[in-house]
């Protein structure tokens, strides 16, 4: 029979309240409403369909820290990864935040009530502990480290949560299984011995060879269970990555697998989110699990090596393996032998046998320039979804977004750029000056620091929008604070699909030849008291460390930065 879920019992939030949602919804009508961010609505399905049993809410500070330094709850229960409910100080103003308080919970995208929190406290989270503990290092290379640097708001408030209902979904709707769903069908199909795979990436053949040989050699069936929640940023998007799995679906042996999708936010924490995904997996009701070579691993630090050991997280998994309770199958690196035509895990190929691979970067190449991409390594179904998706680089969109002070000259050279840019041809171009987007898009905003960090975020969705239609955009807004100008970038990278190529341009033209030549006297103003949180007066600009170009128009003509810039483009084979 299928797993017992963590914990014993499945905690299906949505099940339990169903009897009284109605009167849960009419209550919301008299609470006050916090709209959920991405990664806390994925987190609240979670908690609400059992997945991350035993929770039945985000975590108090007792759950958190206890989360943090011993991986596991304050009653003892393993759970490797904090599940925050962040909030602010406007909004614990604003909707009268305090222990006892009920706040009703709503989807970001169409304004639903899906629970009410009975909040149990409220606190200040150690970030450098808890990246440094759970991450392995405070370091903003690290996508979650950078997310809980720019992303997270101050406090964490903690409480268990009533169920209204479902997040709704309008896409795959019917691979969508809650684990008590999957539980059934496991069930109904009498399916003993369940393997989970999980993925984030495009499967290709060597990743049906692995599950079918793990599954065969367990007498067990598969599940493909990759997640559709948040991923590493510059990650294949879902609707891409769903339709290949659909096609290599077919090419399991008739019964032998099935796939079912996770609404899962990774935060990419290496060995503690294998143990994370064991504890998912348990509670949908697989047996066996296949922990990769670094497993949910996010790539390089900011010294160029790994986050994690290669075997980390199997590791730690089988340190765990008593309490987990769940099979742990270790990833065979799977390697194509041309003499039979046939995949075989890399330690038992003999020695001098011949054998071939295409890494990912050379895959990823292949589908940039066109070039082959051999049947051995991939089927022509799933190459041709990629291919759909993926267009050749010198067609997918990009974003230019230039930051400097006022007067730095951003503005003429993004208006070159838009003029050359036609000229190249190909692609549609935006232009997205600060000024204009400050009175068509934000006219209601002032210039406090929150205020100057909604009106990047504004450039950024609208930027995203339109460089994954494959237009090309220029950007140039002061976006003085680096908090700011990281969070555009990973919403362009995460949201702006193949066109999410994204480049930080830094006109770094000094403060006094930016106020010398100030001919609209606005910095004149400002340090008469007149004009208040002006940039590079009264207001700090945030000098970027992590430019793409770094360019001065004391030091470069405006056509030689604007070749300068495209340049940058052309060696990144957009152009």
């Amino acid at each position: 029979m299928v797993n017992s879920p963590h914990g014993g019992v499945l905690k299906d939030l949505i099940a339990r309240d169903e009897p009284i949602s109605a009167q849960l919804r009419e209550e919301t009508a008299s609470l006050p409403n916090l709209v959920l961010t991405e990664r806390q609505l994925c987190d609240l399905e979670l908690i609400t369909n059992g997945g991350f049993s035993p929770l039945e809410g985000f975590l108090n500070q007792k759950d958190y820290v206890n989360v943090v330094e011993n991986l596991r709850l304050a009653d003892g229960t393993l759970f490797p990864i904090p599940v925050n409910l962040d909030v602010s100080k406007e909004d614990i103003e604003n909707l009268k935040i305090a222990p006892g308080a009920r706040i009703a919970l709503r989807d970001p995208r169409d304004d639903q009530a899906l629970a009410i929190i009975t909040v149990e406290d409220i606190y200040t989270p150690d970030r450098v502990k808890e990246a440094v503990n759970v991450f392995g290092a405070d370091d903003p290379a690290h996508p979650s480290v950078a997310y809980l640097r720019n992303s997270v708001k101050e406090f964490y408030v903690g409480g268990k949560v009533q169920a209204i209902q479902a997040p709704a979904h309008f896409d795959y709707v019917a691979l969508r299984y809650t684990p008590a769903e999957l539980r059934a069908h496991f069930k109904k199909v009498a399916w003993r011995k369940v393997v989970a795979f999980q993925t984030r990436n495009p499967m290709h053949r060597a990743h049906r060879e692995l599950t079918v040989r793990a599954a065969r050699k367990r007498q067990a069936n598969v599940l493909i269970h990759p997640v559709v929640g948040l991923t590493k940023p510059g990650d294949v998007d879902h609707y891409t990555r769903v339709r290949v799995y659909e096609a290599i679906m077919k090419k399991y042996p008739n019964g032998l697998g099935h796939l079912a999708l996770l609404p899962l936010a990774m935060r990419m924490a290496g060995p503690r989110e294998a143990v994370w995904h064991s504890i998912i997996r348990k509670n949908y009701g697989a047996t066996h699990f296949i922990v990769g070579r670094d497993h949910a691993g996010p790539g390089k630090n900011s010294a160029g090596k790994d986050f994690y050991g290669p075997y980390d997280a199997q590791d730690l998994v089988i340190k765990y393996h008593d309490e987990l309770q769940i099979e742990m199958v270790p990833f065979q690196q799977m390697t194509y032998l041309p003499s039979t035509d046939e995949y075989q895990p890399v330690d038992e190929v003999p020695k001098g046998v011949q054998t071939l691979d295409i890494s990912g970067t050379e895959l990823r190449k292949r589908l940039r320039t066109g070039a082959a991409i051999p049947d051995w390594f991939s089927y022509d179904e799933v190459v041709k979804v990629l291919r759909e998706s993926y267009p050749p680089r010198n067609k997918q969109g990009f974003v230019l977004f230039l930051t400097g002070l006022h007067n730095s000259g951003k503005d003429t050279i993004a208006r070159a750029l838009q003029t050359v840019l036609h000229q190249q041809g190909g692609r549609s171009v935006s232009l997205l000056l600060g000024e204009t987007v400050r009175q068509e898009l934000s006219s209601e905003l002032g210039f406090s620091a929150e205020d100057r960090h909604k009106n990047v975020q504004r450039i950024a969705y609208v930027a995203a929008e339109l460089t994954r239609a494959g237009a090309a955009v220029v950007a140039a807004p002061i976006a003085p604070h680096e908090r700011s100008r990281e969070a555009a970038k990973q919403h362009v990278l995460q949201s702006g699909g193949a066109g999410g190529n994204f480049f930080l341009i830094h006109v770094a033209t000094p403060l006094e030849h930016c106020e010398s030549t100030d001919r609209k006297g606005l910095y004149a103003r400002a340090r008469a008291g007149e004009i208040k949180g002006f940039t590079g007066v009264d207001d700090v600009y945030e000098n970027p460390d992590n430019a793409d170009l770094t360019v001065d128009v004391t030091k470069q003509t405006i056509p030689e930065i604007v070749h300068s810039i495209i340049l940058l483009l052309e060696t990144n084979a957009l152009l």
